[in-house]
């Protein structure tokens, strides 16, 4: 692992600045550069005061290829970073450690620019904070239609000289302060009631979802494009609550369409790595060939539980194959020894065989991943090599169509070119011999591979997005059963518990890393946790994750809740004095919001626990969320699976037997089988469970063994139906379960 204290390989080995006793790999290896970089505190806000100068804050993250280019070409150089100094007071943020930071200056740029991405360049007024002017990267030399970073910096020094243009900055930063506060509160304090749920705003997003549709080669919009797992998780969900009695709407195979071929599409693309598993961030083609390198954590633990929903929704193993090869990804190469799980790979790193333009100590974007035909030859043999050539679209030019920058000359990107039994048709042989040559290729490469320079490993810990990873994998280890994927799991949750919980004043922290756990946690990591906690328990039934969960289920609400307005904040409050806004993340993008994701997490937790508080805090998220969709339905995909989930009367499913029973294990199979989003699954394995959740829901002393067999209890709002003991006649009612609790009814 990384010593944080030595210099990046493509820094200077010169006098470290204040950034060296960080712990962010992303502000560590802005460590050595020549800018006076200071961290985010109070320390840089009192010398701009003194000084009276402007700040700059620089906002990225450690794998940003964009990143890299900037500080290579200007924060590395002097001449730059003299002008840097001698103007401003610099300040470094990594947008992973302080996602509240990034929100509130990226929304700025973005209303000034109309975009916005990273590194994210914003400068603020020395007093108050206030961002005045903003944008992304900038070159060190003019490009057309840009300005160079020099340049800029000039211009904004000489303006900051100036008495009238000062003014005129002070005017500039109090307009677009107003813009940010009304952006941040409006529609977002209006008060609604149950009555704005409604189910067609699920309708209205799915055709709006289908006029951005690309019908030939899947997804949504044009290049770039990425996943969206909160995308295709709703249409997957939409698909199942369209269900009637005559089978799915037409708008509903419409959604379950969307959904297979994005997540085919991609799977057979670039964006996929067909070799290691796991996906890339996003592709900058149309095709998904063509990807931006970098994998990120919570990327692909999202995609593993989309590829499992879909695999439940149609038994197509083929999508269960994609998302237990992600899983090998993550566990090889993502996870700590102790069992966290690691945050991201760069997109660059150093060519480590004969390559064309090689310039050595230089990165390369997907340098580890790109393929020149005389190398993947020289590993296969002549023989294997036009068969795998064929399969995976290598050429002897490079396969790369589009490379305005010309950096992938000579390169091949492998993706699912052919099929096995296209390649065996053209071939001449049996699909079996394909498919052997096929294996046997994928190991060569993957080990030749390997030996390979690595992209740099951002190794910090974040709390929310290990909760992701462990929702991934117990989700599918309840449909696969594969103790790998529980253990690893708990393993993670165990990690998070002994070193970013505080148990006694209940304190959740956001980041970690050797050794050192820093920053409060912010609304998404209490969601994300809750949410892993929840599935965690609900695949090896220990109560410790349940009570983990209902405890920082209700910490959330108590630091973060809005309860006039409904919806959760992202920070509490005195989270950073220095904060501009406290502002609720609602929409859902590249991460569902905190809210989206603690709203059915409250809705399970009601159910579980009878306890209303949950399922009021959840009903004022999601009417407060619908007030905004019922302009913009396709706002926050993930919180419409949360309000059908809501309308859906969620199923509860309690059966007791011991685990190790093989009657039990099969209704438990039966249970987990089926795609039903927000259903909650409890285990009575003996009196101590059940006097342990007893203390949550009464009807627990009802739940018993039907003649000596484990059994089966089906409960719509703590109403449960006769109790089963066959799996299969389980796996009838659950499929025909809709959104009430009709039949003869068992207790109350």
């Amino acid at each position: 692992m990384q010593n944080h204290k030595m210099a990046p390989d493509h820094m200077p080995k010169s006098l470290p600045n204040r950034l060296i006793d960080e712990k962010s790999p992303y502000l560590l290896q802005h460590a050595y550069n020549p800018v006076d970089w200071y961290p985010w505190g109070e320390e840089a806000f009192e010398k701009a005061r003194e000084e009276d100068k402007p700040i700059l804050v620089s906002i990225g993250y450690s794998t940003c290829h964009w990143c890299h280019v900037m500080a290579a070409e200007s924060f590395s150089e002097t001449g730059v970073a003299e002008l840097m100094n001698n103007t401003f007071v610099c300040i470094k943020v990594d947008r992973e450690e302080r996602p509240d930071l990034d929100k509130v200056y990226i929304t700025a740029v973005s209303a000034l620019n109309g975009s916005a991405g990273w590194p994210l360049n914003v400068f603020l007024t020395p007093g108050d904070l206030k961002p005045f002017f903003g944008g992304t990267y900038f070159p060190k030399e003019p490009h057309p239609g840009m300005i160079s970073w020099p340049d800029l910096l000039v211009q904004i020094g000489n303006a900051w000289q100036n008495k009238s243009q000062r003014e005129k900055i002070f005017r500039s930063a109090e307009s677009l302060s107003a813009v940010l506060k009304r952006y941040f509160s409006e529609s977002r304090t209006q008060k609604s009631d149950e009555k704005s749920i409604d189910a067609s705003l699920m309708d209205r997003a799915v055709a709006i979802y289908e006029s951005h549709y690309d019908r030939s080669r899947g997804g949504f919009g044009k290049a770039p494009k990425f996943p969206s797992p909160s995308i295709v998780n709703f249409l997957l969900f939409y698909s199942k609550f369209s269900e009637g009695d005559n089978g799915r709407t037409d708008q509903g195979k419409a959604a379950l369409d969307m959904a297979r071929h994005t997540l085919k599409a991609m799977a057979k693309g670039g964006i996929h790595d067909h070799l290691g598993g796991g996906f890339h961030r996003y592709s900058v083609d149309a095709e998904w060939h063509v990807p931006h390198f970098e994998k990120m954590l919570y990327d692909n633990a999202q995609l593993i539980q989309t590829y499992i929903e879909a695999y439940q929704s149609d038994g197509d193993a083929y999508y269960l194959k994609i998302a237990e090869k992600t899983i090998d990804y993550v566990l090889r190469d993502l996870t700590h020894p102790d069992g966290a799980f690691f945050s991201a790979e760069d997109a660059d790193s150093l060519p480590g065989y004969a390559s064309i333009n090689k310039k050595e100590g230089k990165k390369e974007e997907g340098a580890y991943y790109t393929w020149e035909a005389e190398d993947v030859k020289s590993v296969l043999g002549e023989k294997d090599f036009y068969i795998f050539a064929c399969l995976y679209g290598l050429k002897s030019g490079g396969n790369v169509v589009s490379d305005p920058t010309g950096e992938f000359k000579g390169k091949n990107v492998l993706f699912a070119a052919h099929t096995v039994g296209e390649t065996a048709e053209m071939f001449k042989k049996p699909e079996s011999e394909i498919i052997s040559i096929w294996q046997r290729a994928e190991r060569k490469l993957f080990d030749h591979r390997a030996g390979r320079k690595r992209p740099h490993l951002d190794d910090k810990i974040i709390t929310s997005w290990n909760g992701l990873m462990i929702s991934a994998l117990a989700r599918t280890y309840q449909v696969t059963g594969n103790q790998r994927h529980k253990g690893a799991a708990a393993r993670a949750a165990e990690f998070i518990y002994t070193n970013l919980y505080e148990k006694k004043s209940r304190q959740l922290f956001r980041i970690w890393r050797e050794g050192e756990r820093k920053i409060p946690g912010l609304a998404s990591d209490y969601s994300f946790l809750t949410q892993g906690l929840i599935d965690l328990y609900e695949a090896d039934f220990n109560p410790r994750w349940l009570d983990w969960a209902i405890t920082l289920g209700e910490e959330q609400i108590r630091l973060f809740f809005d309860s006039r307005a409904g919806g959760f904040y992202m920070t509490r409050e005195g989270h950073d004095r220095n904060l501009l806004l406290r502002v609720k993340e609602e929409s859902d993008s590249v991460l569902p919001s905190a809210g989206s994701v603690a709203a059915v997490s409250m809705l399970r937790l009601s159910c579980i626990t009878g306890n209303m508080n949950f399922r009021e805090s959840a009903l004022k998220t999601i009417t407060s969320a619908a007030s905004v969709m019922s302009m913009h339905p396709d706002f926050a995909p993930q919180m419409l699976v949360t309000l059908g989930t809501f309308l859906s009367k969620p199923v509860q499913i309690i059966i007791a037997g011991k685990e190790k029973d093989f009657e039990t294990e099969n209704l438990l199979k039966a249970a987990r089988g089926t795609f039903q989003p927000g259903k909650t699954i409890l285990l009575i394995d003996g009196e101590d469970k059940r006097d342990s959740l007893s203390g949550h829901l009464e009807i627990m002393e009802y739940i018993k063994l039907i003649d000596g067999r484990p059994a089966a209890y089906v409960c719509f709002d703590r109403t449960c139906r006769e109790p089963i003991t066959d799996p299969a006649k389980l796996v009838e009612m659950l499929k025909a379960a809709k959104t009430s609790a009709s039949g003869p009814l068992y207790l109350m």
